[in-house]
């Protein structure tokens, strides 16, 4: 009776040791992907860190900075008409906003990136990630957006939480507002 007791007993403690190994081992390996991020290869050939936080996103280098992230396609025509209205507002606010336009599309060459820089007047950092899909999916999902979503979609975040997003083209104005407010000017 003793050793039957004393069996059962140690392959619990095994098992619940076990299972706080497991758990632990996926918390430790989920805690080092959201250090890495998402890495996004710029329009100026260099790369930003997008970091997941627990309530949205933040850049490694600058986490201070309001952050907007404008999801886009080079070949979309509001996309398009926003760009230069991303980057007057850009210049409007200074050091205070960091604006990084994502490209949806997988696998974009550079050059594409550029002349859609070019041709639209965006001079904030456009980019491309290196796991588009995953990031995208990632964003959606923060956002409870399901699969499927309208661009230009763009999404404000401070000190790493989500402040605010828009789908769809948004003037320039009501936008500046926005960002005002979120910054207490």
């Amino acid at each position: 009776m003793i050793k039957h007791t004393l069996l059962s007993l140690a392959l619990m403690s095994t098992l619940l040791f076990q299972g706080c190994s497991d758990s632990d081992e996926k918390q430790e390996k989920q805690t080092l992907k959201q250090e890495q991020g998402f890495i996004l290869q710029t329009s100026d050939n260099t790369q930003l860190t997008l970091k997941k936080t627990a309530h949205g996103f933040l850049l490694k280098e600058q986490p201070n900075k309001l952050l907007l992230l404008d999801i886009f396609a080079t070949w979309c025509p509001p996309c398009q008409a926003s760009a230069s209205h991303l980057s007057a507002l850009e210049k409007k606010f200074g050091d205070a906003i960091k604006i990084v336009g994502i490209s949806i599309e997988a696998g974009l060459p550079h050059e594409q990136l550029i002349n859609f820089a070019n041709q639209n007047h965006a001079t904030y950092t456009l980019s491309t990630a290196q796991q588009t899909r995953k990031l995208l999916d990632t964003i959606a999902q923060e956002l409870h957006l399901g699969n499927s979503f309208g661009i230009p979609l763009l999404a404000i975040y401070k000190d790493g939480k989500l402040v605010k997003f828009y789908q769809g083209a948004i003037e320039e104005e009501f936008l500046q507002s926005d960002i005002k407010s979120i910054l207490g000017k």
